[in-house]
């Protein structure tokens, strides 16, 4: 019971604190490159509302879903409302992740330290973003994707592939594990990940690496920061749970 609850307190502030920072990172650096796509989009949509409206200008196949939006579609608005959903969601992933970061740790022997928990940073962040990202990288708004569930599927098979790989690489005691998980890693990039029928887009290229990038980085010091937090953590709650036990028996 004591372990669930170390697992449980360390995840829980690790989280929220790793969050509160990739929060902030992403309002900074993402939000505004995501307001001004929104620009893009709407411009868009705008220039083809007239076209759409012609009798015979253009037509869509009738197997072709258009691309629409419901006028009743809910959004959050810019500034307090989008910033503070924005927090909310990167804490509780915060906390998600750092459960799944405690887990697998503690099956590997546990955290001894923060320079141990930044290493399983590195490995959360190469398993839930660096991997899954190489085939699907960040989009923008008004930019093309392909099929949802397809991207589902693949995104988590990338992640599944890449730790199996990397726990392999780490943890196996002979080449040949170390191989396979090479070779585990590869498998989804070979396979490759699912594509839209067209790329065009009207988001500017400069706009969308630039949002890659935001993204990238504000998920890079979220998985540092949560591996280093929960490494520091780990040990002292432990022994504060440990205490707490032995006073009880006395």
């Amino acid at each position: 019971m004591s372990l669930f609850r170390t697992i449980l307190f360390v995840a829980a502030l690790a989280g929220i604190g790793s969050g509160v920072v990739a929060a902030g990172i992403h309002m900074v650096g993402a939000v505004p490159l995501i307001l001004k796509a929104e620009t893009y989009e709407s411009a868009a949509e705008a220039t083809e509302a007239p076209a759409a409206q012609a009798p015979v200008a253009h037509a869509h196949d009738a197997a072709t879903p258009a691309h629409e939006h419901d006028a009743d579609e809910w959004a959050p608005s810019d500034g307090f409302e989008r910033n503070g959903l924005t927090l909310v969601f990167m804490v509780l992933t915060g906390f998600g992740f750092g459960l799944l970061l405690m887990a697998a740790s503690e099956l590997a022997g546990g955290i001894d330290g923060w320079r141990q928990g930044i290493l399983w940073g590195f490995a959360g962040f190469a398993v839930f973003t660096l991997a899954p990202q190489l085939g699907l990288p960040p989009e923008l708004p008004a930019m093309p994707a392909a099929d949802l569930m397809a991207r589902q599927i693949w995104w988590i098979g990338t992640a599944a592939a890449t730790a199996g790989g990397l726990a392999l690489l780490v943890f196996g005691r002979v080449p040949l594990l170390a191989a396979l998980g090479v070779m585990l890693i590869l498998i989804p990039h070979v396979i490759g990940a699912p594509q839209p029928a067209s790329f065009e887009t009207p988001i500017p290229e400069g706009l969308h690496h630039s949002f890659v990038v935001a993204s990238v980085a504000s998920s890079f010091v979220f998985w540092v920061l949560l591996g280093g937090l929960a490494g520091w953590l780990r040990p002292r709650i432990a022994a504060l749970e440990a205490n707490r036990a032995l006073a009880r028996a006395a």
